[in-house]
């Protein structure tokens, strides 16, 4: 009787013990989900800036200029938990970006504006932290997969709703191209 009644609380606290790592693995997604938001949020607050600099300089790259606006809403407004949706929003607007940046180069007075510089380095190093902020988020997804798949975690993880995440990936593939050096 007494071995019985141990062997439930054993089972009970290892239960308990199962969906507390379970629960604190979801957080640190969600946490980690939360500081790509605000990156990605505080990089879009610089492209206005940018817009506006780079207008006066060149005023006929209007269609380029547009596209970045109208992507920057895109990418707004996509619903908070969608991540593959975002990274691809995101990644069409990183693009975009690449392009204004690129147009310093055929404008001389753009590229040695000290505003555009400053707006260019803010982008830089908000880009570098969007891909560490990106490197932890899918640190904690992988981490939280591993135990909603894996037993016997995944029994818990099943009776109390605890899904997979998506990982905040590339979706470009030109991106992952490795790039050709020619000396």
């Amino acid at each position: 009787m007494y071995i019985a009644l141990g062997v439930i609380v054993l089972i009970a606290l290892y239960v308990v013990f199962i969906y507390n790592g379970l629960v604190r693995s979801r957080q640190m997604a969600e946490e980690a989900w939360s500081g790509i938001d605000v990156q990605l949020k505080r990089r879009a607050d610089l492209i206005p800036n940018l817009i506006e600099t780079v207008k006066g300089y060149a005023a006929h790259e209007k269609s380029t200029l547009e596209e970045v606006v109208e992507l920057r809403n895109r990418a707004q407004a996509v619903p908070a938990g969608d991540v593959a949706g975002r990274a691809q929003a995101e990644g069409l607007l990183g693009q975009a970006l690449g392009r204004v940046m690129a147009l310093a180069e055929a404008y001389p007075d753009l590229k040695a504006n000290q505003n555009f510089s400053e707006l260019q380095a803010s982008l830089e190093t908000m880009e570098s932290e969007i891909q560490m902020a990106r490197r932890y988020y899918n640190g904690a997804a992988r981490d939280l997969n591993v135990k909603v798949e894996s037993f016997p975690s995944n029994l818990i993880a099943g009776q109390f709703g605890f899904a997979k995440r998506e990982y905040f990936e590339i979706t470009n593939e030109a991106d992952r191209a490795v790039p050709s050096v020619k000396f």
